[in-house]
């Protein structure tokens, strides 16, 4: 596995050679955010510079083409002031999910307000909703569900930071503070996160039962 640490170091040497005092954070998102990578994880790095512009992207994109493990390079990149006028409900799981490595994002914590994760949970379910029909009816897809279930743990997490106001990061540590219908999604995401099977019709009848009742009778 990467030794994210070395692959860091690396990583903003390049950064900060290449804009210099332009950059105004970095983070790490996903599994090596969370301490949970393995072989085949991606390296999912946030990168928000004073200001974004095309050729910056093509900057970056040169730089990227340097470091090793380019292949398993992606996350998300902006300019500061789009970040700070970008939905709300987008930016609580953004703020919450993103360890920083360089600089803060506590400039974004006035705007995750009760509203905003209440947005978050509200869209991500209906978002999830609509995915689950589509693949039901048209693609019938596997991965699809996997993605939805992905999603809607995601969902889970605000739900509890609803309840709790704590930001649970772990999936796995999420199931002593949400429901039973919470707890089934989650099993489920779980299970076929680590190469589990499942029933297709079952799995996505049930992840369509909890969206539509997030979407009718808790928002």
């Amino acid at each position: 596995m990467i030794d994210i640490t070395t692959w860091m170091q690396k990583f903003l040497h390049s950064l900060n050679e290449t804009f210099a005092n332009r950059v105004w954070f970095v983070g790490l998102q996903g599994s090596y955010g969370r301490g949970e990578a393995c072989d085949t994880s991606d390296i999912d790095i946030v990168v928000i510079l004073d200001e974004l512009t095309p050729s910056d992207i093509q900057k970056y994109n040169a730089m990227l083409n340097t470091l090793p493990h380019r292949e398993l390079i992606c996350g998300f990149v902006s300019g500061k002031d789009e970040l700070l006028h970008w939905e709300p409900s987008d930016l609580f799981q953004f703020y919450y999910d993103t360890t920083p490595i360089q600089g803060s994002l506590d400039e974004l914590l006035p705007l995750l307000d009760k509203v905003a994760v209440e947005r978050a949970i509200k869209i991500g379910a209906c978002n999830i909703y609509h995915g689950c029909v589509h693949n039901m009816l048209h693609e019938k897809s596997e991965d699809i569900l996997k993605g939805l279930y992905k999603s809607a743990s995601f969902v889970v997490q605000a739900i509890a930071f609803k309840k709790t106001g704590k930001y649970i990061k772990h999936k796995s540590e999420l199931q002593d503070v949400v429901s039973t219908d919470e707890r089934l999604i989650l099993d489920t995401f779980l299970n076929l996160k680590n190469g589990g099977e499942g029933d297709f019709n079952s799995m996505s009848e049930t992840l369509f039962v909890w969206s539509k009742k997030w979407i009718t009778e808790n928002s």
